[in-house]
C-alpha cells in the first residue's frame, strides 16, 4: 500500500518528467529499465527507492530532493 508520502514522490516525478518531456516509456528507456519501469511506480504497486529517484533526477536534469516535500507529510 502506498502511503501519502509516496504519493507525493510519485507525483513529483511525473511532474518533472512531463516538464522534461518525457513519457513513461522514453524514461524507462533511457534509465535503462523495460517500457514499463516507471508504469509500475505512477500506475500500479511499486515505490521509488533513494536510488532510483537519483538515477532519475540525474536523466531529468534536477535534484533528488526535489521530488520530496520541503516539510514533512
Amino acid at each position: 500500500m502506498k502511503t501519502e508520502i509516496d504519493l507525493y514522490v510519485i507525483a513529483k516525478v511525473r511532474e518533472y518528467r512531463l516538464k522534461a518531456k518525457h513519457t513513461q516509456e522514453s524514461l524507462s528507456y533511457t534509465l535503462g529499465y523495460t517500457r514499463t519501469f516507471i508504469s509500475n511506480f505512477e500506475n500500479g504497486p511499486k515505490k521509488y527507492n533513494i536510488n532510483q529517484l537519483n538515477k532519475i533526477a540525474k536523466v531529468l536534469k534536477c535534484s533528488p530532493k526535489d521530488f520530496l516535500p520541503q516539510d514533512p507529510l
